[in-house]
């Protein structure tokens, strides 16, 4: 029987005020309304998914490292702290999980002080603009490298058993 895959989908500081919070910017999708239709996704992918929000780093830090070894990957959007936390890019770095980095709003054309990200050097990638869909985009990404990992065991399986 096949392994089922797990991601942890890690939301930042202010993520939980989505809907309320500059919607100018950040639209009015409420948070809880984008992990239900990741829900979705990852139910027609078989794929389990768990959520996790918080606006410390610190918490932020511990869930990046009990990911590893109960999951497969990470969709993170690190919010604010993407422009600021060493420490949640070397949590990232040491799990050494797939990664994908979500951005709701398009930070390179924000505030001068938004635009590096200090989290980008240790993802698998980022999508960065494209409002709530951007956490649907990350779900077909991720999906589709669990699909490569796949291939690559049967691959191997095969030539084990050849």
């Amino acid at each position: 029987m096949d392994k089922k895959f797990k991601i942890m989908v890690i939301q930042g500081p202010n993520i939980n005020m989505l809907g309320i919070r500059e919607p100018a910017i950040y639209g009015t999708m409420r948070m809880e309304d984008i992990h239900k239709q990741m829900q979705l996704v990852a139910e027609q992918a078989d794929v389990d998914i768990e959520f996790y929000q918080s606006n410390l780093e610190g918490e932020l830090v511990d869930k990046i490292q009990e990911c590893l070894g109960e999951v497969d990957g990470i969709i993170i959007n690190p919010a604010a702290f993407t422009h600021t936390s060493i420490a949640i890019r070397d949590a990232l770095a040491a799990v050494a999980l797939p990664c994908i980095e979500v951005h709701i709003s398009n930070y390179h054309r924000r505030e001068e002080f938004r635009q590096k990200s200090l989290i980008a050097a240790v993802t698998s990638g980022q999508i960065v603009g494209f409002g709530p869909i951007g956490y649907h985009l990350a779900m077909v990404g991720m999906i589709e490298t669990f699909n490569q990992i796949k291939a690559i065991q049967a691959r191997q399986a095969a030539e084990e058993n050849a």
